[in-house]
């Protein structure tokens, strides 16, 4: 992935939490113009963080560490939410069992969250965190590296 990559995924990240916090015509407008910020602050030392407990943390990696389900991020971060259907068909699911299987562990984890109309979308709080999270593990395998 390109520095060029890396920006327009940013872009389109903060396209995604702007409509998340607001009305989704004037986000996606302002992340057009290039004014939409986005901000996220962890303020903890490594010691607390390793001190937490392993199971949740190993939830969130377990949801992310399957094709499928990181193509439903994906997914979710370029298009906002989607109903099930159409979530089968990005990730060319053959049945909804298959798509309930890993959105069940998306929501489990806190990743993903179903909303009134029963779409699906990135849990607010979690989109940055995720992109991190994916941003680093490709870091990790080398892909950033030019």
């Amino acid at each position: 992935m390109t520095a060029v990559d890396l920006v327009q995924r940013l872009a389109e990240l903060e396209q995604r939490v702007a409509a998340l916090e607001g009305d989704e015509r004037d986000a996606l407008a302002g992340a057009a113009a290039g004014d939409s910020p986005v901000s996220w602050r962890v303020d903890v030392t490594p010691e607390h963080v390793l001190s937490l407990p392993d199971r949740p943390r190993i939830e969130v990696l377990s949801a992310l560490a399957h094709p499928v389900r990181v193509e439903i991020v994906r997914t979710l971060l370029a298009r906002g939410g989607q109903p099930a259907t159409a979530l089968q068909q990005a990730a060319r699911l053959g049945s909804t069992g298959q798509l309930y299987h890993h959105l069940k562990a998306l929501t489990a984890s806190g990743v993903v969250e179903q909303d009134k109309r029963g779409s699906y979308r990135l849990r607010q709080a979690a989109t940055v965190p995720v992109l991190v999270l994916l941003t680093a593990a490709s870091d990790v395998a080398g892909q950033l590296r030019s």
